[in-house]
């Protein structure tokens, strides 16, 4: 079994190019991951992957996310061979992005637009205005009344 799941932070905006002849689409972007641990007295430490996300996921990255972001990638690794421009063999890690997600929620006056309102609204709560969070933890209140569930 090869799976990865990597929180962490873009190191750079994605770059987003198109493969010779096929014209599909790749997205490569780095991501800064905290390590569990921290010596006392010492920065805390990271690791920095090289992710590759190919065709709707790499155009979903390279739309929405940006340097600095906090990010979750799941997917596997991939060991690749290559000879570079000095004719010397080289040998890279990457990981290959089966799906990525926001790891970070976004405020109102984030850039974006993005906000915490919910994705999903009801057909009863279409009508009425959008629910505010009770407190400032972005959650919101659940109805007692289960009749428009679909089970």
């Amino acid at each position: 079994m090869n799976k990865v799941i990597f929180m962490g932070r873009l190191t750079a905006d994605p770059e987003l190019r198109y493969t010779t002849g096929s014209n599909i689409p790749v997205c490569t972007f780095s991501i800064a991951v905290d390590r569990p641990f921290q010596k006392q007295g010492e920065e805390r430490q990271a690791d920095f992957f090289r992710i590759v996300a190919w065709r709707s996921t790499g155009e979903f990255a390279s739309r929405y996310f940006r340097k600095g972001m906090r990010v979750l990638v799941e997917g596997s690794l991939r060991n690749n061979d290559y000879i570079d421009n000095q004719g010397v063999k080289r040998y890279s890690v990457d990981v290959q992005a089966e799906r990525v997600y926001f790891a970070d929620g976004k405020r109102d006056d984030a850039p974006g637009g993005f906000t915490q309102q919910p994705s999903y609204r009801t057909p009863a709560q279409q009508g009425a205005p959008a629910q505010q969070p009770e407190s400032g933890d972005g959650f919101y209140p659940l109805s007692d009344d289960d009749d428009d569930l679909p089970f």
